[in-house]
């Protein structure tokens, strides 16, 4: 019988998951907004979420365990090597708006590849109410 592999995280986001986090927000949204999400998500609280459901709330497929950083991240998990939690800027269910993972896309992949009800640590922020 093989061994299930656990997914093991760091408490928090790594600090070089801020800058990528900003390089992806910045092709969706303008600089003021990413300077602010990106400093909330640095202030948020780390909440646990299933695998299965970011991936449903982002509108985004599974990456296979093929593709080359799920492969990395699975390596990691196999190691015991702790991911780093994941970066997400919440959709709006009345408008369409989807979840956006600005960092950690391949992280959340792994983990549902481990197991689809796999909680991903993560730190969500909205947009905020004020104009930008």
């Amino acid at each position: 019988m093989t061994k299930v592999p656990t997914v093991s995280w760091t408490h928090s986001p790594a600090e070089h998951d801020y800058p990528a986090a900003a390089s992806y927000l910045r092709l969706v949204a303008g600089s003021t907004q990413v300077e602010v999400l990106t400093a909330l998500l640095s202030q948020a609280p780390t909440v646990q979420q299933h695998a299965k459901d970011i991936l449903r709330a982002a509108r985004l497929p599974l990456l296979p365990v093929d593709d080359p950083e799920v492969a990395k991240d699975l390596k990691r998990v196999r190691k015991g090597v702790a991911l780093s939690p994941v970066l997400l800027v919440r959709g709006d269910l009345a408008t369409g708006v989807p979840l956006q993972i600005a960092d950690g896309y391949h992280r959340v992949c792994a983990s549902y590849h481990v197991g689809e009800d796999a909680e991903v640590p993560c730190r969500i922020v909205g947009l905020p109410s004020i104009a930008l």
